[in-house]
């Protein structure tokens, strides 16, 4: 979800301020050469020690404090309480949609469900009345058996009646 009016200028703010300086440098004196004498009077008593035979040390380099650093951290915080604040928004109404989706995709299912019984419920009733049915289907099954079987002696009685009739033909002309 983008942030919009006030949130995306605040947002768009964040990306555009400079970051602040930091406070912690580090820098290393120069070596002296070892034609030139050292000039102790001028030279940090901490940097270098008699004993320690030309070690370089670093300092801390301390910045004055900017006078607006605690303005600078508010602003901070308010700029990333305004982005956290989108990020949370932006995961709500995720949830939110995915509730939605998961209330539909329920309702769906009841409908699915029910849809499921009738169709149950009108199956044993097919069955019921194809039971009921079951004797008059064999008695149909039986008198298709018996129109065959009186089919075929027919075609048997019509085939031995025209022999019958060729022979009484051949009989008659002789």
């Amino acid at each position: 979800m983008a942030a919009t009016g006030e949130e995306a200028a605040v947002m768009d703010n964040i990306c555009t301020t400079p970051a602040p300086p930091t406070d912690l440098k580090l820098t290393a004196e120069p070596e002296h050469r070892r034609d030139e004498p050292a000039n102790d009077a001028t030279e940090n008593p901490k940097a270098k020690r008699p004993n320690d035979g030309g070690v370089e040390t670093a300092e801390e380099a301390t910045e004055p404090a900017q006078p607006d650093i605690n303005e600078l951290c508010r602003d901070m915080f308010d700029k990333m309480a305004v982005f956290l604040q989108g990020e949370l928004t932006a995961t709500c109404e995720d949830y939110k949609l995915l509730e939605s989706m998961n209330k539909l995709t329920s309702l769906k299912y009841m409908e699915m469900k029910d849809i499921s019984i009738n169709i149950s419920r009108n199956l044993q009733d097919l069955n019921q009345k194809y039971a009921s049915l079951q004797p008059y289907l064999d008695q149909i099954n039986q008198i298709e058996e018996q129109v065959t079987a009186l089919e075929q002696a027919a075609y048997k009685l019509d085939t031995y009646s025209k022999k019958l009739e060729a022979k009484f033909k051949k009989l008659e002309k002789r």
